[in-house]
């Protein structure tokens, strides 16, 4: 007896969606959210940073270590002014749709 639902069997509809999406369909004039916008590198770098900083940190606790405290304080400080300029360089960037408008405007400059 089969399963009332029977999840080895492709269905037409799932199968028109997987051709509809490798022929580009489904994305047709859509930027894939991860090619969008970004994030700076300062912002990624800067919370790795902070999070080495934090470990470090919690080390020197856990071993009475007063330098070890501090060095991870400090690279802790280090990762968040980071990841603040990261976070104002992503501010005053234009957004995707801002550099869509923009390149638009480009085209038909060129081609008038």
């Amino acid at each position: 007896m089969d399963h009332p639902l029977n999840l080895t069997a492709p269905t037409k509809a799932s199968a028109e969606l997987v051709q509809d999406i490798s022929d580009g369909k489904r994305m047709a004039g859509r930027i894939p959210f991860y090619l969008e916008d970004p994030m700076d590198k300062d912002r990624v770098e800067g919370k790795l940073k902070d999070i080495a900083g934090r470990a470090e940190r919690q080390a020197g606790e856990w071993t009475g270590s007063e330098k070890t405290q501090a060095e991870g304080a400090a690279k802790q400080v280090e990762g968040k002014v980071q990841n603040a300029w990261g976070k104002v360089k992503d501010a005053v960037k234009p957004s995707g749709s801002e550099r869509d408008e923009e390149a638009e405007d480009r085209d038909r400059a060129v081609n008038e």
